[in-house]
């Protein structure tokens, strides 16, 4: 699977944290049924690897499902014996350079050029820039000026309003965390969460 042209059809990637693995796939089920199926279980959910795990199990090859923030080269490990589509990670972490080494499809968290520029080097598949609610989607114009080529995903502080703003300026998918999951991920509404996903995708066209 090309994780990219996949990211950029898809166009949002979901960031699930929660407080733990049910709610992690109650959400995932929720969102999937609204649409949303590009996913990523952040291991700062406990248990969120078994979610992963079980979310991979339970949903046919055309879900993505990745994992995220993963720091450590044990994380790494963990969630490739899972069946993670791909790790995200907040920064070039060790983590980052062992999910290379597995060959598993790297979302590297940046910011700057440089750091844009070494996640690229290191291998990274797609370059997260976060949080990019710090520049706003304008930066992302500045970033393509030099790097045009650099897959860029815009995480951090994105809402369903800023959210078409950044692929305009040249973000190939956006990721969204709690302007999305809101309080689902503590046990909130689902059909709230529905209705936000279903809101998402109406801003972003998909």
């Amino acid at each position: 699977m090309d994780l990219l042209a996949e990211l950029r059809a898809r166009k949002l990637l979901a960031i699930i944290r929660a407080d733990g693995a049910d709610t992690a796939l109650a959400c995932v089920e929720t969102l999937v049924e609204a649409g949303v199926t590009a996913l990523e279980i952040s291991l700062t959910t406990p248990g969120g690897v078994e979610a992963i795990a079980k979310a991979r199990s339970q949903y046919d090859p055309h879900i993505l499902i990745g994992a995220g923030t993963v720091v450590t080269a044990a994380q790494a490990d963990e969630v490739a014996a899972a069946r993670a589509g791909f790790v995200v990670t907040p920064a070039i972490t060790r983590g980052a350079h062992r999910a290379v080494q597995l060959g598993l499809p790297l979302l590297c968290g940046a910011l700057t050029a440089t750091e844009v520029v070494a996640a690229l080097d290191l291998g990274a598949t797609a370059v997260k820039i976060f949080p990019a609610k710090l520049h706003g989607p304008g930066y992302f114009s500045e970033l393509r000026a030099p790097l045009p080529d650099a897959p860029l995903i815009a995480v951090g502080g994105v809402d369903a309003q800023s959210a078409p703003k950044y692929l305009a300026a040249g973000a190939l998918a956006v990721g969204v965390g709690s302007p999305l999951l809101g309080d689902a991920g503590i046990g909130g509404s689902l059909a709230e969460l529905a209705i936000r996903a279903s809101t998402f995708r109406t801003e972003l066209g998909v």
